[in-house]
Order: structure tokens, then C-alpha cells, then sequence
């Protein structure tokens, strides 16, 4: 008896061997790209790797990288050369190949400087001959931005309303606030917009309603990546908080400014102490008619001669108005970098170096891309100007009723920055505030007799706000 295998196929699986051994014997191959996504952080470089099997050399090859459609070439490789000609303008200079392994059937291509546009879908197509294939691969783009920044408002519907900013994200980030236990509590609003680069700057608030909540944290979490970055906030006594900004003075250290007259426009009149200033009157005592600040009109400004390296400092500087409404007035403060251009007609905005709050025709504004109204309780007279140097944040509050004004978050600080002061209008004055109020005595430029300059600004305080204050 004669024993024989059974060598015995189903008939499909037979012609699937026969083709893939067909396949072999040719030109054909298959191209692999990663199983998972690439994740490389914003600005970094990172490598799109492909290979192909079974491993063969790759010179005589054309090697493609390109985004959803071959039209968007990321880098072209052809004839053994490089085809720059071919290559999409946002990647010129930026993309190359990696081919120390070529003869194995193994390239990549090394993308530099990622940008958020960078983020998305690739493909790379290989062709030998007639034959061809392609893989996809996916890129993730992390950016890790600044913050979060978390500070108190102000009062607000039986509680505490808490803000928490960040910048430079992508994707968004996702925001999440905790109390001191580590319970989540829901954002009352969070708002997102993208800058002209793509990144994602996030604001959040949430209110506190619950007294015996001392302390709440917000954090910021890129969703991809996992990493997160986390502030906490210490909530001063509630009621205190619920009148004044007098919290952020046991934070911040109070900064004696003094105005330097050299960096005085010619048409503003400064006091000998160097504590306020006015416009110049005309000699036949009219009023200069305010003109729109497009028009060919300078701003008259002036600086402090202090300039904080570090820390967390604070001054606060009191509007006296000829009018109650403000009325033929316009005035700006804050801090700017010491580059900025102060001369003839500019804009005060972030954009050119300035971050400060104006009034102009009885509103408050912010000065940006556009120039964005506050919504305020009342017109601030009295107004405490916080520079956290470290945060890189500078924040505006109401020092009569503790009212947050506004704050710049982010602060691209690479140089010096000064207090800051513009004027226009007759009969209107700022006054630089001490923090005690007394007066300060010292010699006259001139030997005469001592004189005595007070620099004492009205600290009066409501009387409704007095009966509110811990005893």
C-alpha cells in the first residue's frame, strides 16, 4: 500500500497563494506607513517614516510625500534627486529626506520648525516602473500654551467670579476647574479663539458661591498629549473680596512711581513732585477740541521712571475730571515696553507695546485689533494698576468699589516695561497715589525753603461699603 499527502486547497484560498506569489515575483510591493499617529510638539521637528515590502532598494524609485492630494507635494524624489520644483511653498527649506537606509526599503521625511498648519493627514506614494502604492500616516501637532492664569473678578450674583485665561494651545485645550477637595466644578462660560497662527486662546470663568471655599484650581489639558498644567487661586476673606482689590495688595508690593520729565510730552505740565500731571492750557484759555485719534493729533504722554525687573508690584493713579461724565476728556494707563514708539499720533495697543485701559467719550475700552468696550458697574475715579512680572500679567481694578477692570495675560516681556500715562483734555489731572496717605517734604531745586508737596489722593470710601467691612 502506497501512502500519499493530501496537498488539497479550497479553491479560493488556492488562487489567493497564487496571486501573492505572482506578486512577489514582479515589481509589486506593498508600502507601510505607522500603525499610530505621530505626535510632535509645535515648532519641534518630526519624521514621517515609510518602507516597503518585501525590503528592496529604493534609489530608482519616485518617492512622493504629499497632504490629501498629490497637487499638495510635501517633498518629491525622483531619478535619484531631489525636485524642489515640485515641492509645495509652505514646505520649501523646511523638508528632507532621510535615505541612510534606502537600499533597505527603508526612507522618511524630516519636516522642521512645525507650524498648527502642519497638522493633519500625509500620505507617501511610492512608483517603480508602473506599479505603484501608497500608505497614510497622521501627524499630530502639540502645542503647550501659556497658563493657565487664574484671578478673581470680582463679585457677581451671590458669590465670587473666578477667570482663567490661557494662550498659544493647539488643539484646544480642555479647561476644567476643582475645588480644594478635588471636585470638578462646571465653567459658567468658556470662550476659544484662534490667533493668525492657528493657536487657541482660551478664557473660563466659573462663579463661587460657597464661603468656605478658600482656595480653587484651574487646569488646562492638551488632549491628545495628556500633559497638564494647573494654577491655583487663594480666595481672600469673602467679605473683604466682595468690596475691595485690598487682596492683591497683600500679594503685590506697592511701587512709588515718579513721572520723568524727560520722557514728557512738551504740552503736558507735571507737578514739581512728580506725582500728577495736566494738559498745557492755551494762553487765551480755550479748550483744544478733541479730535478722532486717527487724525494728525499726538499723544500726549508720559512715563514712570521706575522700571520692576521682577516680582509683583502695583500702583494706583486717581482721574480728576472737569466734568462728572468726563466729558471733552480722554485719557490712557498702564505699562509699556520701552521700545515703543510715543511719538507724534500712535495706537496704544497690545500690537505696538502698550497694555493699557483708555476713556474716551464717557466708556472704558481696551485698545486691540478692535477697540473692545467694558462693561463696568461705574466709572472708575481711583484705579490700581497690577504688574505681576513672573505671569506675565497686568491686570486694572476699580480701588473704590474692588471691581475688575480688565487684565493682559501673556505678556511677551523680553524687555523693559514702564508705567505708562496719556492725557488729552483741559482741567483734567492724574495723580500718581501713595499708598499712605501723607505728604512728602524735601529741598526745592532752587534753595529756597523746604516745600511740601502733597501727594495725597481722595481715599474716601463710601459708607455703604464701611458698614460691609469686617470688624
Amino acid at each position: 500500500m502506497v501512502c500519499s499527502w493530501d496537498f488539497s486547497l479550497p479553491r479560493g484560498l488556492f488562487f489567493i497563494l497564487l496571486l501573492q506569489v505572482s506578486m512577489w515575483g514582479s515589481d509589486s510591493f506593498l508600502v507601510i506607513g505607522p500603525s499610530e499617529p505621530i505626535v510632535a510638539m509645535l515648532g519641534g521637528d518630526t519624521v514621517l517614516p515609510c518602507s516597503v515590502s518585501p525590503a528592496m532598494n529604493l534609489e530608482t524609485m519616485e518617492l512622493w510625500w504629499f497632504r490629501s492630494k498629490p497637487s499638495e507635494p510635501v517633498y518629491v524624489y525622483r531619478d535619484g534627486v531631489e525636485q524642489p520644483g515640485e515641492q509645495m511653498v509652505d514646505f520649501k527649506g523646511r523638508a528632507e529626506l532621510l535615505k541612510d537606509y534606502i537600499n533597505e526599503g527603508k526612507v522618511a521625511v524630516r519636516i522642521h520648525n512645525l507650524r498648527v498648519s502642519d497638522n493633519g493627514m500625509y500620505k507617501c506614494f511610492f512608483k517603480k516602473g508602473s506599479y505603484y502604492e501608497e500608505a497614510s500616516l497622521e501627524l499630530k501637532v502639540i502645542g503647550l500654551g501659556s497658563g493657565p492664569h487664574t484671578f478673581m473678578v470680582g463679585p457677581e450674583d451671590e458669590g465670587i467670579r473666578l477667570k482663567c485665561t490661557g494662550k498659544g494651545w493647539f488643539p484646544q485645550p480642555e479647561v476644567q476647574w476643582k475645588d480644594a477637595r478635588g471636585e470638578k466644578i462646571p465653567s459658567l462660560s468658556e470662550d476659544e479663539t484662534q490667533d493668525d497662527d492657528g493657536l487657541f486662546q482660551i478664557e473660563a470663568s466659573v462663579i463661587v458661591r460657597d464661603s468656605s471655599q478658600s482656595e480653587v484650581s484651574c487646569s488646562m489639558k492638551n488632549p491628545f498629549f495628556g500633559q497638564e498644567q494647573v494654577e491655583t487661586i487663594f480666595i481672600p476673606d469673602w467679605r473683604k473680596a466682595e468690596i475691595y482689590a485690598d487682596w492683591r495688595k497683600e500679594q503685590f508690593k506697592a511701587m512709588a512711581v515718579t513721572l520723568d520729565p524727560n520722557t514728557a510730552h512738551r504740552n503736558l505740565s507735571l507737578s514739581e513732585n512728580g506725582k500728577s500731571f495736566t494738559e498745557n492750557v492755551p494762553p487765551n484759555g480755550d479748550t483744544p477740541a478733541l479730535q478722532d485719534q486717527g487724525a494728525s493729533e499726538d499723544i500726549l504722554n508720559v512715563l514712570g521712571q521706575e522700571c520692576p525687573s521682577a516680582g509683583r508690584h502695583y500702583w494706583e493713579v486717581e482721574v480728576k475730571a472737569k466734568t462728572d461724565d468726563g466729558s471733552g476728556t480722554k485719557w490712557a494707563l498702564g505699562v509699556c515696553s520701552k521700545t515703543a514708539w510715543r511719538k507724534g499720533w500712535f495706537v496704544e495697543s497690545p500690537e505696538k507695546k502698550f497694555w493699557v485701559v483708555m476713556y474716551k467719550e464717557g466708556k472704558v475700552s481696551v485698545p486691540a485689533s478692535h477697540k473692545e468696550s467694558l462693561s463696568l458697574r461705574q466709572l472708575p475715579r481711583r484705579i490700581g494698576v497690577f504688574l505681576d512680572w513672573d505671569a506675565k500679567q497686568v491686570s486694572f481694578y476699580n480701588m473704590i468699589d474692588g471691581s475688575h477692570i480688565h487684565s493682559f495675560t501673556g505678556i511677551p516681556i523680553h524687555e523693559p516695561l514702564y508705567p505708562y500715562f496719556s492725557l488729552r483734555g483741559a482741567g483734567t489731572s492724574l495723580t500718581i497715589c501713595l499708598d499712605s496717605d501723607h505728604t512728602e517734604t524735601r529741598p526745592d531745586s532752587s534753595s529756597k525753603p523746604l516745600v511740601t508737596h502733597s501727594n495725597r489722593c481722595d481715599l474716601s470710601v463710601p459708607q455703604e461699603a464701611l458698614s460691609l467691612l469686617p470688624p
